[in-house]
C-alpha cells in the first residue's frame, strides 16, 4: 500500500508545479526572451511605421480688421450684405501655429499625406521625423472637400514610407492603431477598435460620407495622422473628433485617399467627375404628385446634353436611390457620393422609374470646360471677361486681377443683391479668381453646390456676398 500524501505541504507542492518554471526560465534562460515576448503584433506594426509618420507645424498670418466708418450712411447695396475688407490702416495682424500630423506614402519621392485643415491658410509648412530631422514642405495640392492634402520635401536619401492597406476589407471590431501628434506630444499610440464602417459626417457648409469609426482616442493635432491594422498597413487616414462624445474618432479610407492624393499629384487638385444630371430633395407633397411608395432618394429635375447621364439612359423624373454604394437620401447625399467618384471611374446608379427600381450603369468624365460659360449663365446669370479685355472696352478699374461682369441676368440671384455690370468678382469659395480660366474652374467646381461665397469688388471696396444658385 502506498504511503497516504503529506497533505500539509500539497499546496506548497503544487504552488512549486507553477512557479518552479518560471523562476528557471528567469535565472537560465536570456534575458531578451521575454522581451520578446513582449513584442506583440501591436508592438511590431508601431516599430515599422513611426519612423514614416511625421509631425506638421504650419504657421499662417491672421488679419483682423474693422470698419472705421461703421454707422454712415452708405450704398444699399453694400449696406446690409457685406463687410469691408479693404482697409490697410484699420488692420491689426499677428501669426499662429497649427499641429497635426502625416504619413510619408512616397520615400523616394518625398510626398506626405495629411488633412488639409492642417495646412489651410498656411504660409510656411515644416515637418519633423522621428528622428527630429526636419524639413521645409511644399504644399503640392490640398482638396478641403475631401479634408486631403499632399505635401513634398526635399532630402538626399530616401524617407521612411508606409506600406497602403486595402481599406475595403475591413471588419467591424477588429484591432486597429492610431499614431499621431495629440496636443504637441509627439509619435503618441492609441489602439482600439473599427466601431463602424461607412459613417457620415455633417458640418456647417458640407457632408462628409464613408467615414471608418473608430474608438482608438484621436485628439487635437492627431489630423492627418494614419490609421493602421494590425499588421502595420495603413487602412485610413485621421481627420475628426465627434465633439459630443469621447472615445468616438474617424478616419478617412486609404482606397478613397489613393485616388485623391492621384489627382493632387498629377493635377495640384482633384478633377470632378460629372454625370450630368440636375436633382432636387423628394418631400412629401413631390412623392404624393409622383405617386412613389416613399419619400426616399432625389428627383432628377433634368439631364444635361451630351452628358455621361444622358448617354447611359438617365430620364428626368427618375428617382435616384443610391451612387455605387453609397445611399442617396437627398441632394447633399448625392454631390458628397459624387465627390468621391473619379473621372473617368464606371459606377452603378440605383433608380426607381415608374415605381420599378432599376441599376444603370455609367462612366463619369471631367466636366467639359468649353460648357464652363453657359454654366454661369445657367447658374450665376453671368457673362465675364478678363480684366484687360474689359480696360480696352473702357469698363476696367484697378489691378488687373479678378474678371468683370460684362452681362448680368436681371433675374439672377446677383442682380437681385444688387451687383451690376462692371462689378469684380475676385474671389469664388476657395478658389481666387485671377482670370477667366479660374473662374470658370470655379464654376466647374462647386456647380453642384446649393450657394457659394463670392469676392466681389466694386471701385476700391470689395465685399463677400452669399449668392444662391
Amino acid at each position: 500500500m502506498l504511503p497516504k500524501e503529506n497533505t500539509c505541504f500539497s499546496p506548497f507542492r503544487r504552488l512549486l508545479v507553477f512557479v518552479l518554471p518560471v523562476l528557471l526560465a528567469a535565472v537560465f534562460l536570456p534575458s531578451g526572451t521575454v522581451a520578446r515576448e513582449r513584442i506583440t503584433p501591436v508592438v511590431q506594426a508601431v516599430q515599422r511605421v513611426a519612423p514614416a509618420v511625421v509631425n506638421i507645424n504650419s504657421e499662417y498670418e491672421v488679419r483682423s480688421r474693422r470698419n472705421p466708418f461703421s454707422g454712415f450712411p452708405m450704398d444699399p447695396f453694400f449696406d446690409s450684405f457685406f463687410k469691408d475688407f479693404f482697409d490697410p490702416g484699420f488692420e491689426r495682424r499677428y501669426k499662429r501655429t497649427s499641429l497635426g500630423s502625416g504619413v510619408i506614402i512616397d520615400g523616394e519621392r518625398g510626398f506626405i499625406l495629411t488633412n488639409a485643415h492642417v495646412i489651410a491658410r498656411t504660409g510656411t509648412v515644416s515637418v519633423t521625423l522621428m528622428d527630429e530631422r526636419e524639413f521645409k514642405a511644399a504644399i503640392v495640392g490640398a482638396d478641403p472637400d475631401s479634408d486631403l492634402a499632399v505635401l513634398r520635401v526635399d532630402s538626399a536619401e530616401a524617407l521612411p514610407s508606409v506600406e497602403m492597406g486595402n481599406s475595403d476589407d475591413l471588419f467591424i471590431g477588429e484591432t486597429v492603431i492610431a499614431i499621431g501628434n495629440p496636443f504637441g506630444f509627439s509619435h503618441t499610440v492609441t489602439t482600439g477598435v473599427i466601431s463602424a464602417l461607412h459613417r457620415s459626417l455633417r458640418t456647417d457648409d458640407r457632408v462628409f460620407i464613408d467615414f471608418i469609426q473608430t474608438d482608438a482616442s484621436i485628439n487635437p493635432g492627431n489630423s492627418g495622422g494614419p490609421l493602421l491594422n494590425i499588421h502595420g498597413e495603413v487602412i485610413g487616414i485621421n481627420t475628426a473628433i465627434y465633439a459630443k462624445a469621447q472615445g468616438i474618432g474617424f478616419a478617412i479610407p486609404i482606397n478613397r485617399a489613393n485616388r485623391i492624393v492621384q489627382d493632387l499629384i498629377r493635377y495640384g487638385e482633384v478633377v470632378p467627375s460629372w454625370i450630368g444630371i440636375v436633382v432636387q430633395d423628394v418631400d412629401e407633397g413631390i412623392s404624393r404628385y409622383l405617386g412613389l411608395p416613399h419619400t426616399k432618394g432625389v428627383l432628377v429635375k433634368a439631364v444635361e446634353e451630351k452628358s455621361p447621364a444622358e448617354t447611359a439612359g438617365i430620364q428626368a423624373g427618375d428617382v435616384l436611390l443610391a451612387v455605387g454604394l453609397h445611399k442617396v437620401r437627398s441632394t447633399e447625399d448625392y454631390q458628397a457620393a459624387v465627390k468621391q467618384i473619379a473621372a473617368g471611374e464606371t459606377v452603378s446608379l440605383r433608380i426607381l422609374r415608374k415605381n420599378t427600381e432599376k441599376r444603370i450603369s455609367l462612366t463619369t468624365r471631367p466636366f467639359p470646360p468649353e460648357m464652363a460659360e453657359a454654366l454661369a449663365v445657367r447658374r450665376l446669370g453671368v457673362r465675364v471677361e478678363n480684366r484687360d479685355a474689359s480696360r480696352q472696352n473702357g469698363s476696367g478699374n484697378g489691378a488687373s486681377e479678378g474678371v468683370v461682369i460684362t452681362w448680368l441676368d436681371p433675374r439672377s440671384e446677383l442682380a437681385r443683391i444688387g451687383a451690376r455690370p462692371g462689378d469684380i468678382i475676385r474671389q469664388i469659395d476657395e478658389i481666387t479668381v485671377r482670370n477667366v480660366e479660374d473662374f470658370k474652374k470655379a464654376v466647374i467646381q462647386y456647380r453642384q453646390k446649393p450657394s457659394v461665397v463670392i469676392l466681389l469688388q466694386r471701385g476700391n471696396q470689395g465685399y463677400y456676398i452669399t449668392v444662391r444658385l
